[in-house]
C-alpha cells in the first residue's frame, strides 16, 4: 500500500507546482487484473478480477469560472477547456476520459462547476492493468468529492451531506453499480470504444485479498478469498501490435455465432449445443466461439475451486485459459507463450495466462509467497537467455475498491 500513499502525494504536490495552492482532495482508482473470463465480458458471461495496489491518483480543487484545467505526471502540456465543450483533443488524448466522465455525469444530470486538477498514474505501460478504467473511476469520485451528487437507475437524485469534518458516506453497493454502468458508457459512447459491465467493477467492489466473481449478465458481484499466493505481473518486453481492429474482428465472429445458434449471447449456449452445430459456423466463428464458452465454463469452475480452497485447480484454469485463447483466438505471441511455459515450469507457480484477451504484452502469473522471490529470478534470467530482453515483473497486492 505504500505505493498508494507515494502516489497520492505525487499528485497532491504537482498541484502545488502548477497551481501554486494546496489541493483540496485526492481521489483514486486502482488498477485491476483479470484472473479468468477472457473475452466474455462482451458476451453476458463471467469474469474473476482484482484490483491492485497500483492506480490513478487525481489531486484537485474547485473553481468558480466553469473551466476545468488538467495536468498530468506523464505529459508537458496540459490541457484546458469548458465544461460545456467537452470534446476529443487527439493531441492530448490523455485528458479524454476524464471529459467522457464529465459527459456521462452531465447527461445525468448531475451539476458541476469548473476544477483544477493533477493526474498521476503509478499502473506501469503495457501491462494491460485497467489504466483508462482507474482514470475514469477516479475521475468520478474527485468530482464526487468537488461537487456531492448521487445516482440512481434514472439519474441525478439529492445529493449526499457531508459530515461535520467535510467527509461524504461511502458510495453503497446500488451507486457503486451505477458508476460501473458510467464508466462503461464512458467508453463505450463517447471514447468509441467498447467495454462490458466487468471492466470497471474491480476498481469500485475490489475486496482486499479477495477475487471478484462478476457475472455480466445479471451484474452482480461476489467476493471469494485468495490468500497465501502472490500475484507476480511479468511484462515480455516486445513491441504489443495495435488491437482495435483485431479485438473487433473477434468480437463480430463471437456475435455472429451467437446469432446463427439463436441465442441472445454466447452465455446461453452449452458447449454441448455449440458441437452439436458446428456446422452451422465458420470455421473461425467456431473457434472463436468456442473460447467464449469453454472461458465462461472456467470462469463457473474456477469461483468453485476458490470456494472450496483449491488454489491449484484455480492455477490450472489459468494454465487452460492460455491454451485455449493461444490455439483458438490466435491472440498470443510468441514472447507471451514462452513466459508462461517458464511460469509452469517453476514449482511455485500455480497458474499462469495473458493479462488479457486483446494481445497485450503481460502475462499474470499465481504464485506461492514463499517461492515468488525464486519465481521472479528464474523467469527473469530465463527469459533473458532465451530472447536478449530484460525484464522487470512486478509484484502486486490486492486491495480494495476506490469506494
Amino acid at each position: 500500500m505504500l505505493s498508494v500513499t507515494y502516489a497520492e502525494a505525487d499528485a497532491r504536490n504537482l498541484v502545488k507546482k502548477h497551481f501554486g495552492y494546496t489541493p483540496a482532495h485526492v481521489a483514486s482508482g486502482p488498477g485491476s487484473v483479470e484472473l479468468l473470463g477472457d473475452a466474455t465480458g462482451c458476451a453476458d458471461g463471467l469474469v474473476m478480477a482484482v484490483a491492485v495496489d497500483r492506480g490513478v491518483h487525481i489531486a484537485s480543487a474547485p473553481r468558480t469560472d466553469g473551466r476545468i484545467e488538467l495536468v498530468s505526471s506523464a505529459f508537458p502540456q496540459p490541457e484546458l477547456f469548458w465544461l460545456t465543450e467537452l470534446e476529443l483533443n487527439p493531441a492530448a488524448a490523455w485528458a479524454d476520459g476524464v471529459k467522457g466522465v464529465l459527459h456521462q455525469l452531465r447527461s445525468r444530470g448531475v451539476h458541476s462547476s469548473g476544477f483544477s486538477a493533477a493526474i498521476h498514474n503509478s499502473i506501469p505501460t503495457g501491462l494491460d492493468l485497467g489504466s483508462g478504467a482507474a482514470l475514469e473511476v477516479a475521475t468520478a469520485l474527485a468530482v464526487r468529492q468537488l461537487y456531492p451528487y448521487s445516482l440512481t437507475e434514472t439519474g441525478a437524485t439529492l445529493p449526499p451531506k457531508r459530515d461535520g469534518r467535510g467527509g461524504l458516506p461511502p458510495l453503497s453497493k446500488a451507486e457503486r453499480r451505477h458508476l460501473a454502468r458510467l464508466c462503461r458508457d464512458v467508453d463505450n459512447k463517447f471514447l468509441g470504444g467498447r467495454s462490458g459491465f466487468a471492466d470497471h467493477v474491480p476498481a469500485l467492489f475490489g475486496k482486499a485479498w479477495n477475487v471478484l466473481s462478476i457475472d455480466c449478465r445479471f451484474e452482480t458481484v461476489e467476493p471469494t478469498p485468495l490468500v497465501g499466493e502472490a500475484l507476480i505481473i511479468c511484462g515480455s518486453g516486445a513491441d504489443v501490435p495495435q488491437a482495435a481492429d483485431w479485438n473487433a474482428e473477434l468480437r463480430m465472429h463471437w456475435e455472429s455465432a451467437a446469432q446463427k445458434l439463436r441465442a441472445k449471447s454466447l452465455r446461453s449456449v452449452e458447449p454441448q449445443l455449440l458441437a452439436a452445430n458446428r456446422g452451422r459456423l465458420t470455421a473461425r466463428e467456431y473457434e472463436c466461439a468456442y473460447h467464449v464458452v469453454g472461458e465462461i465454463a472456467r470462469g463457473a469452475a474456477g469461483e468453485r475451486a476458490l470456494r472450496d480452497d483449491d488454489h491449484r485447480q484455480f492455477g490450472h484454469f489459468l494454465f487452460q485459459s492460455h491454451e485455449s485463447a493461444r490455439d483458438f483466438l490466435k491472440n498470443s505471441t510468441p514472447e507471451l507463450d514462452l513466459l508462461v511455459e517458464l511460469a509452469r515450469a517453476h514449482p511455485g507457480c500455480l497458474g499462469a495466462r495473458p493479462t488479457s484477451g486483446r494481445r497485450g504484452g503481460a502475462t499474470i502469473n499465481l504464485v506461492a509467497y514463499h517461492q515468488a522471490e525464486s519465481f521472479i529470478e528464474t523467469v527473469v534470467r530465463q527469459y533473458e537467455r532465451r530472447t536478449g530482453h530484460e525484464i522487470r515483473p512486478l509484484a502486486c497486492q490486492i486491495v480494495n475498491g476506490a469506494a
